[in-house]
């Protein structure tokens, strides 16, 4: 088939007018003649040129991909025997393209071509696996020539040297499992090895294979229930949303709650579940029988965090609710605070804290007015069911015994609508022992506020050079250089779009059509202009005063937000934009300024949700153990999963080696949505959440 069976403007008008008109006549139309009004549009094939640091570059015009076609096969050899891969691509009744790779006379590289015989019944010895040693280097090639129906590469093993052209050696394993050993084998031409001819060890290792090394951390049973998720779209409140943010959880907080020297465990719950309490005793955890928990199932669970309240010496237990499906002021998105009998039982106290109604993201606890017991900064995620919008945040002021007042207005005016909180960690950057507030959020840089004098100001700070959708916080002495540096998790750069500071992701949130809600529009820069993220039909169903402007979506799609609304109404629009999408450390290079050095390749594949900082190796630097994940985006965007965990080890200035997930023994599936840090029987683990999953627990050696 030549035509563009996915055309929207097909889909749109000339379908929808055939299935009319079948409906209308009991006719079925001709086959061809629906094929014929379809669109026909052949394109250029891409290729992408591999920069050795597990990123790709499109040159694929470069390379000589230029011509339109249909494209659906391709298949490589070294079809003149120069040494160099050549392509042959299968076209739809079009002529097949045989592309002839001028690497030999461009470049100074150099190969080690291999043909492979194998026993009578596997003559191409096809499954052998063929490693090359060069140097400090590993090449591995495995002879599996299939490629799609009826497609085959060559049978020959080319092997692309680069400038050196020496090889070490070579280890062929034969499909029954033989290994054959070829010492300095001659490069620049054809080598055949012949299963029948060459010497052969036996099956497996011909010498005990050595002890492999110790992980650095071990994953062990973890006694707790599964988080179940409640079912809950937001894409049905809210049809431009990209992302669900009623799955959040679970969340936990650590303490020792009965005063028995053993740390305890609370474990958030999303809505239709309650949280539970795992006591820590000599043989393990037991789940708490704790009425107030299953009377606060109703609620959704998004922060917690031990402290205490009401100056008895024992730890209360703040609970921070949200979601998105409760309408704004509901009794179900009160915050709540419990407290504590001093042996493990809690009891809530209804009127801790003034009516908030917003989602709760994170809760420290600070004694910011320095009067001996602990206040509270509560930071709010969203505005249910308004998405962009920033909410109000709170700071809570305790009178002593566990009653607080709203504050931020006295101390911390312009704390209170600072964005789409997710995160905050409360760490002492100027190192003059009063601590500073760091905020984090979607949408918005990292926020520092000095606290002085009981008063919230916020920092001159280059962090505010890096807008970007942020998950997580942390701090540490990264660096050795004595002051406390922050590990900021981000959203990763494996994603449909981008941003940069001079082509941010933008995000345009108003009524734009005048009828009461609002809504929001993400755009990406595509050649200097804002293009909205959103199909048309999703846009025009939300706002249907486009849709006569832009009946075509060929039209649609080459324009720009500003193209599609009138300057008066952008004017009034709010624009949050967001240009940095890695995760980093921030070195702290005092009065609030910092060197950005962002993390790993391998940590930018998904968001980092969660954070630990510990020194796994012994050498006295802090690494760090980090994970995340988030399935919550729509189909369009797809799931942000290509996280199993990381484990860096800290070389020092902000430099870090990752360390593979079999090494390091760190490994988990899914979203984990925070890693806290817990004593068991005087050992460090570390305890993952993970929603809809068994929490997981993690031993370090």
């Amino acid at each position: 088939i030549y035509q563009d069976v996915t055309d929207q403007d097909f889909i749109d008008f000339f379908a929808n007018e055939i299935a009319q008109k079948m409906a209308l006549t009991g006719k079925k139309e001709e086959m061809q003649s629906i094929l014929d009004k379809m669109p026909s549009t052949p394109i250029v094939n891409k290729f992408f040129h591999n920069k050795q640091n597990l990123t790709f570059e499109e040159s694929g015009r470069q390379s000589g991909f230029d011509t339109p076609s249909f494209s659906n096969g391709a298949a490589y050899g070294d079809l003149d025997n120069d040494g160099d891969l050549d392509l042959v691509v299968n076209n739809l009744n079009q002529q097949a393209f045989l592309y002839r790779n001028n690497s030999e006379s461009l470049l100074d590289n150099h190969y080690l071509k291999l043909r492979l015989k194998g026993p009578a019944q596997n003559t191409f010895a096809i499954g052998s696996k063929v490693v090359a040693y060069k140097g400090q280097q590993k090449l591995n090639f495995q002879l599996i020539p299939t490629r799609g129906f009826q497609s085959s590469i060559d049978y020959s093993i080319v092997f692309g040297l680069g400038p050196d052209d020496t090889v070490d050696s070579l280890e062929v394993i034969w499909p029954d499992r033989t290994r054959s050993l070829i010492l300095q084998p001659k490069t620049g031409e054809v080598l055949e090895i012949d299963y029948a001819r060459e010497a052969r060890s036996p099956a497996g290792d011909t010498q005990k294979a050595p002890a492999p090394a110790p992980q650095l951390v071990e994953e062990v049973a973890a006694p707790f229930e599964a988080h179940r998720e409640n079912d809950f779209i937001d894409f049905f409140q809210e049809g431009l949303t990209m992302r669900m943010i009623s799955k959040e959880g679970p969340k936990m907080a650590v303490g020792d709650v009965n005063g028995d020297g053993l740390e305890d465990v609370y474990m958030c719950a999303a809505s239709g579940s309650p949280g539970s309490l795992y006591l820590q005793g000599s043989k393990g955890f037991t789940m708490a029988k704790e009425p107030v928990f299953e009377e606060g199932a109703n609620y959704e669970d998004t922060a917690a965090a031990f402290f205490d309240a009401d100056g008895d010496g024992d730890l209360d237990l703040f609970i921070g609710s949200g979601g998105n499906q409760f309408a704004v002021g509901s009794r179900y998105l009160q915050d709540r605070l419990y407290f504590n009998d001093g042996k493990g039982r809690f009891s809530l106290n209804g009127s801790a804290f003034p009516v908030n109604g917003l989602n709760t993201s994170v809760a420290i606890p600070l004694d910011f007015d320095k009067d001996g017991d602990l206040d509270l900064f509560v930071g709010s995620r969203s505005i249910p069911n308004q998405y962009g919008q920033d909410p109000r945040s709170f700071l809570y002021q305790n009178d002593g015994h566990g009653n607080f007042r709203d504050a931020a207005k006295a101390y911390a005016l312009n704390l209170q609508y600072i964005g789409m909180v997710t995160g905050a960690a409360l760490v002492d950057l100027m190192g003059d022992e009063d601590p500073e507030l760091v905020i984090i959020g979607e949408w918005m840089a990292p926020v520092v506020f000095r606290i002085k004098d009981g008063l919230f100001r916020r920092v001159d700070s280059n962090l505010s050079n890096y807008s970007g959708w942020w998950y997580a916080v942390a701090s540490d002495d990264i660096d050795g250089d004595g002051d406390q540096d922050l590990i900021l998790g981000n959203r990763g750069e494996n994603f449909y779009f981008t941003g940069t500071q001079e082509d941010p992701a933008k995000l345009w949130i108003h009524d734009f059509d005048g009828n009461g809600t609002v809504e929001q529009v993400i755009t990406r820069r595509v050649g200097g202009k804002d293009m909205p993220v959103p199909m048309k039909k999703e846009l025009t169903e939300q706002i249907v005063s486009l849709k006569k402007q832009n009946l075509k979506y060929t039209e649609y799609a080459k324009k720009s937000i500003q193209e599609l609304f009138p300057e008066e109404v952008l004017k009034k629009a709010l624009a949050k934009e967001a240009s940095y999408f890695r995760s980093a450390v921030a070195l702290n290079d005092g009065n609030g300024q910092f060197t950005v050095v962002e993390l790993p390749r391998e940590v930018q594949f998904s968001c980092i949700c969660g954070i630990y900082c510990t020194d796994l190796n012994g050498d006295a630097r802090d690494d760090l153990i980090l994970a995340g994940n988030d399935g919550s985006f729509t189909p369009q965007f797809s799931k942000l999963d290509a996280s199993f965990g990381h484990v860096l080890l800290n070389k020092g200035d902000g430099q870090f080696d990752w360390v593979d997930n079999r090494t390091s023994g760190f490994f988990i599936r899914g979203d984990v949505k925070q890693l806290k840090g817990i004593k068991i029987n005087k050992q460090d683990y570390v305890l993952a959440a993970v929603n809809s999953q068994k929490p997981r627990l993690f031993k370090l050696h």
